[in-house]
C-alpha cells in the first residue's frame, strides 16, 4: 500500500505574510474530501489543470483477496497525498514499446487517476473514463499517451484506470468460483473495472463531474473491454456513452471462453505449478507467479462467461439488445497490423499469396480472392494487410457496431483512422515499431521496408485522440499531425459532452445507419466515406458464425 502521510507544510520565509502563505499552498495544491477521506493533488503552472494521481478505488488484492472481486478502499483519516501515479499492475514487458510514469510494479495496483478544469464551473461536467490497451497483460493508467490534460482543457473531467492483468485478473478455478458469494470466479479485469465505475459514481462530484454523464473509452483491450462493460448488468448503468477504438470481446479478438472451460483451464495450471488449494495459490510470491505464468506450455486464460459479470457471449447480448443503450463511437485504424502477420516470411508474391489464401480458406478461395484480390505484389500487400487486419480487430469492432446500431435504440458514429505515422526522430536510430504504440530500440540495423505500410497501425491514433502528440518524443510530429489531433480530439471531447461529435469547424459527422453505411475518415482532410468493404466483414461474418 502507499505511504500517504502527509508531511507539515513549513511556510518559512512567507510566514510573516498572515495568511498569503496558506493561500498559495492551497492554489498549488488543491484538497478534495470524498467517500473515503481528504486528497490532495497538485496543480499544472502551465495550464492550471488539477490532477490527482495514485487515487485508490479498492482494497489492494493481495493475501487472501488474490483473485477475488475488489473490495471498496477502506477510509483514511490523514489526508492522501495524490501527487504520483500509483504502481502498475504484474505485467511482464510483452511489448516492449510502453511509457510508464507509475510508481513501480506491485500486485497492490488497483488505483486510478483524475484531471479536472482549472475553473469551477457552476454545472456538474462531463466525464471520461479511459482504460489502456495491453491485451490484459500489459498496460497501465500512467502511459503518456492516455494524460487526462488535454481532455480537461476542453472542460471534461478525465480518468485512467488501472486493472489486474494476466493471471492475476484472468484465472478462474472451480474453488474460486466456490468461495465466491456470486458461485463464479475469473474476470477480475471487468470487476476491476466495474469497481472504478462505481466509485466514480459515488465520487465523482468533488471533482465537479456529473455522475450522470460519463462516457468510457479505451483502445484495443481497453476497447474490447469496453464493449463487455456496455454487455454487463453489472456496469451497462453507470455509463452514458461510450467510445471503442479497435476492438471489441467478439469472436475472434479475445472473444469469452465458457465458465467450465476457464475453470479447467484454472485447474491446469494450478496442476502445472504442482500446487493444490487456494491457500497455496495465493501463497506464491506475486514475481513468482507472474514469471510461472508465462512461461511455456501454460494453458491460455481469457474472460469467461460466468452468469454474473458476462451472463452470456457479449455477441448474443447484443444481438438481444441488452446491452445499455447508449451513444456510442466506435473505429478503427486503415492498416491495424502490416502484411507479415499473413505471409509470415513468404514475400508477398502472388503465388505465395493465393497458397497462403488456399490454406486459409479453402472452401472459399475464390470468393476471398474477389474480396482480398492479389493480382500484383502492390495488391498482395495492400489485401494481405486488410484480411490480416480485419482477422485479428477490424471485424470485431464493425460487428459490434453493427449490432449496436440494429439494437441499441442510440446513434452510433463510425471512423476509420487512416493518418500515417511520421518519421522516427533520428536520435532513435536503429528503432522499429512496436506493436502497442511505441518502438521497440534494437543495436541492430533496421532495412528499410521495400514498401513501406500505408496507413495508420494499430494503437496509432491514441497520442491525437486524446491531444497528446507532445508527450510523443519518439516521432517526428508534423504540422499536419496537429491538425488531425485537433480534429480528432475535438470530435470525442463533443461525443463526451454530447452523445455527438459534430461541433463547430468541423467536418459534419453523420451517424452510421444500415442499409447505407457511412463512416468518418479521420486524416487531414477528413470527410465522410461510403463503406465500400461491407462484403468483407459479411464474408467473415457468415465464416465465423
Amino acid at each position: 500500500m502507499k505511504s500517504y502521510c502527509l508531511p507539515l507544510l513549513l511556510l518559512g520565509q512567507l510566514s510573516w505574510l498572515p495568511g498569503i502563505g496558506q493561500k498559495k499552498a492551497a492554489a498549488a495544491s488543491p484538497v478534495v474530501k470524498i467517500e473515503s477521506g481528504r486528497i490532495q493533488g497538485v496543480i499544472s503552472p502551465a495550464t492550471g489543470i488539477k490532477s490527482f494521481k495514485g487515487i485508490p478505488f479498492a482494497q489492494p488484492p493481495v493475501g487472501d483477496l488474490r483473485w477475488k472481486a475488489p473490495l471498496p478502499e477502506k477510509a483514511w483519516d490523514t489526508i492522501l497525498k495524490a501527487d504520483r501515479f500509483g504502481p502498475r499492475a504484474m505485467q511482464g514487458n510483452i511489448f516492449g514499446d510502453m511509457g510508464f510514469r507509475s510508481n513501480g510494479m506491485s500486485e497492490d495496483c488497483l488505483y486510478l487517476n483524475v484531471w479536472a478544469p482549472a475553473n469551477p464551473a457552476k454545472k456538474k461536467l462531463p466525464v471520461l473514463v479511459y482504460f489502456y490497451g495491453g491485451g490484459m497483460v500489459a498496460g497501465d493508467g500512467s502511459e503518456a499517451r492516455y494524460d487526462g490534460e488535454s481532455m480537461a482543457r476542453k472542460g471534461i473531467v478525465s480518468l485512467t484506470v488501472n486493472y489486474r492483468l494476466g493471471v492475476f485478473g484472468l484465472l478462474a478455478h472451480p474453488e474460486l468460483s466456490k468461495e465466491a458469494t456470486y458461485n463464479a470466479s475469473g474476470n477480475y479485469t471487468l470487476l476491476d473495472q466495474q469497481a472504478a465505475l462505481a466509485w466514480v459514481k459515488k465520487n465523482i462530484a468533488a471533482f465537479g463531474g456529473d455522475p450522470d454523464r460519463v462516457t468510457i473509452a479505451g483502445e484495443s483491450a481497453g476497447s474490447i473491454s469496453v464493449s463487455a462493460l456496455m454487455a454487463s448488468p453489472l456496469s451497462k448503468e453507470l455509463l452514458h456513452g461510450a467510445i471503442g477504438e479497435s476492438g471489441a470481446m467478439i469472436h475472434p479478438t479475445m472473444a469469452p471462453v465458457s465458465k467450465e472451460e476457464a475453470e479447467k483451464n484454472g485447474v491446469a495450471f494450478a496442476n502445472a505449478l504442482g500446487v493444490s488449494g487456494l491457500a497455496a495459490l495465493r501463497a506464491i510470491p506475486a514475481e513468482e507467479l507472474l514469471r510461472k505464468a508465462s512461461g511455456p506450455g501454460m494453458p491460455p486464460l481469457a474472460c469467461n462467461v460466468d452468469g454474473y459479470v458476462l451472463p452470456e457471449k457479449p455477441v448474443d447480448i447484443y444481438a438481444a439488445g441488452k446491452q445499455a443503450h447508449v451513444p456510442l463511437l466506435v473505429g478503427w485504424n486503415s492498416a491495424e497490423i502490416p502484411y507479415r502477420a499473413l505471409l509470415w516470411k513468404d514475400e508477398p508474391t502472388t503465388e505465395n499469396y493465393v497458397k497462403k489464401i488456399t490454406e486459409l480458406y479453402p472452401d472459399n478461395t475464390d470468393e476471398v480472392l474477389q474480396l482480398y484480390p492479389g493480382g500484383t505484389q502492390e495488391q498482395v500487400i495492400a489485401s494481405a494487410t486488410d484480411l490480416a487486419s480485419d482477422r485479428f480487430i477490424v471485424y470485431s469492432t464493425w460487428k459490434w457496431a453493427d449490432l449496436h446500431k440494429a439494437t441499441g435504440e442510440q446513434p452510433v458514429y463510425r471512423y476509420i483512422f487512416s493518418r500515417p505515422r511520421p518519421e522516427m526522430v533520428p536520435k532513435m536510430g536503429n528503432a522499429q515499431a512496436g506493436l502497442a504504440g511505441g518502438v521497440i530500440k534494437t543495436n541492430t540495423p533496421q532495412p528499410k521496408q521495400a514498401t513501406p505500410l500505408k496507413g495508420a497501425p494499430h494503437a496509432a491514433e491514441i497520442e491525437y485522440a486524446m491531444g497528446n502528440l507532445p508527450h510523443n518524443k519518439v516521432y517526428a510530429w508534423k504540422k499536419d499531425d496537429f491538425t488531425v489531433s485537433n480534429t480528432m480530439l475535438n470530435y470525442f471531447a463533443n461525443f463526451v459532452k454530447t452523445g455527438n461529435p459534430n461541433g463547430t469547424g468541423l467536418p459534419k459527422w453523420e451517424q452510421d445507419v444500415t442499409p447505407d453505411s457511412r463512416y468518418m475518415n479521420i486524416d487531414v482532410q477528413s470527410g465522410m466515406k461510403k463503406e465500400d468493404n461491407r462484403k468483407r466483414y459479411l464474408f467473415l461474418d457468415k465464416k465465423y458464425k
